[in-house]
């Protein structure tokens, strides 16, 4: 029997051994033991140890819930489920036909129509699947930037409405020469975010104010002044009209498509996808990032080593209403293009949130979480139309990865993914005389 151990203490090698033949693995007898290569494990160990496994382990637990729903809302699955006993094939036949085919539709209207005749069928849904996302991607980089920084923007809804509010004026109300009216417009739209954003942020910064509360509030400001707006003749409402609508945008302030007339994809893909590189450089090799991403750290800390914290939570805001305001700028003007109302954020205000959270706020995760919800906006509707699947799977969908998200031991624990930290097996690190002289050195 060996003797008796202190509680918690395992040994020198870190290892609970049993009740056996021991040996002194610290014994200079025993020599040093070999240390073998462990530079993959180690790779392997960081990447599922890390945020992207935990995103991607809460899409494939929220995609297969919705499974679950789609199988029990099917009216094959529920005749089959009435005799499972006597012929219990049957059901899951009809469980697999059914979950089989709303993906395969969610597929065909999100990726590629392979029942499509021609090539550019095949694939607009792709195309609509980036235009959908291109709002998406742009608005989730500038919460995201907020949550690095240490602040919680929630209002990305308010600073897409002022964003479209400006640009939209501009876009119907200004005549200029073309380029120059495109440019102009999205400049005023981008400035218009920034400030609604700003705003939270100097609130903040002066008075102490919480951003959940003050975004919040900034957010019912916006609807209501932009209701009123478009409700006013000679303001933001079309000449002529009684409902709240603004007029079309001209011609000369609109974004050009990508592809031709016809698909939808528009420059603001492009644009997009430019804020995603601009966003990397600012918070991985920008001083100002490093800045921000010390002050969400921790604020005292990066107080004590002379970081003016007030003004970068003021500039974390204005960069941050400045991405949304992107966003609300493309929907006006490459996307909703015949006049705008009150409803033109069409809740990307919120789900930036989630492409925020599921690329684990990095400019890369972003990109591809924007990817995806633009997919199930584009693909919902055709899995609906063909297979009759309500659409509001599609958003459970998507709520359940909000869930997962914000219960990552959950997902560890399904997936028996590793605990973020967690140190080296003990039989990759060296023991005897070799540690004592890693100590000694």
């Amino acid at each position: 029997m060996s003797e008796p151990r202190e509680p918690g203490d395992q040994g020198v090698a870190d290892v609970v051994v049993p009740d056996t033949v021991v040996t002194d693995v610290g014994s200079d007898d025993a020599g040093p033991a070999p240390v073998r290569d462990t530079r993959w494990n180690d790779a392997l160990l960081r990447v599922t140890s890390g945020g992207w496994a935990v995103s991607l382990g809460a899409v494939v637990l929220a995609v297969l819930a919705g499974s679950v729903m789609i199988a029990f809302t099917d009216e094959g699955v529920q005749s089959a489920a009435s005799y499972f006993f006597s012929r219990p094939g049957d059901t899951f036949a009809a469980v697999g036909q059914a979950v089989g085919g709303a993906y395969a539709a969610l597929f065909r209207g999100a990726v590629y129509n392979y029942t499509a005749d021609t090539f550019a069928q095949g694939i607009r849904p792709l195309t609509q699947s980036m235009t959908y996302a291109t709002p998406l991607i742009a608005a989730g980089l500038g919460l995201a930037l907020a949550f690095r920084s240490g602040l919680f923007n929630i209002g990305g809804q308010g600073q897409m409405l002022m964003a479209a509010a400006g640009a939209g004026w501009v876009g119907f109300a200004w005549d200029l020469p073309a380029g120059l009216h495109l440019l102009v417009a999205l400049v005023v739209g981008v400035a218009a975010g920034a400030l609604w954003g700003g705003l939270a942020g100097l609130l903040k910064a002066a008075t102490g104010a919480h951003e959940v509360i003050v975004t919040i509030m900034l957010n019912y400001i916006a609807f209501y002044l932009l209701s009123y707006l478009l409700a006013t003749p000679g303001l933001l409402q079309a000449p002529g009209s009684a409902n709240p609508k603004s007029p079309p945008m001209a011609d000369t302030a609109l974004l050009p498509r990508l592809l031709g007339p016809e698909f939808r994809l528009h420059l603001g893909f492009l644009l997009a996808l430019g804020a995603v590189v601009l966003t990397w450089w600012l918070l991985e090799r920008s001083s100002l990032g490093f800045s921000l991403r010390a002050v969400g750290e921790n604020a005292r800390a990066a107080r004590v080593a002379g970081i003016h914290v007030p003004r970068a939570t003021v500039l974390a805001m204005l960069v941050s209403g400045a991405l949304v305001g992107l966003a609300g700028s493309t929907q006006v003007l490459g996307l909703i293009t015949t006049g705008f109302s009150y409803d033109i954020d069409a809740g990307i205000g919120f789900d930036a949130i989630t492409v925020a959270l599921l690329g684990s706020s990095h400019p890369v995760g972003v990109l591809f979480a924007g990817l995806l919800f633009g997919g199930f906006k584009a693909g919902g509707s055709v899995m609906q139309a063909s297979e009759g699947i309500p659409i509001e799977i599609v958003l459970v969908v998507q709520s359940l990865i909000v869930l997962f998200i914000a219960a990552p031991p959950l997902v560890r624990a399904v997936f028996r993914l590793p605990q973020p930290g967690r140190r080296a097996p003990a039989a990759t690190r060296p023991s005897g005389a070799s540690r004592r002289e890693e100590v000694q050195r």
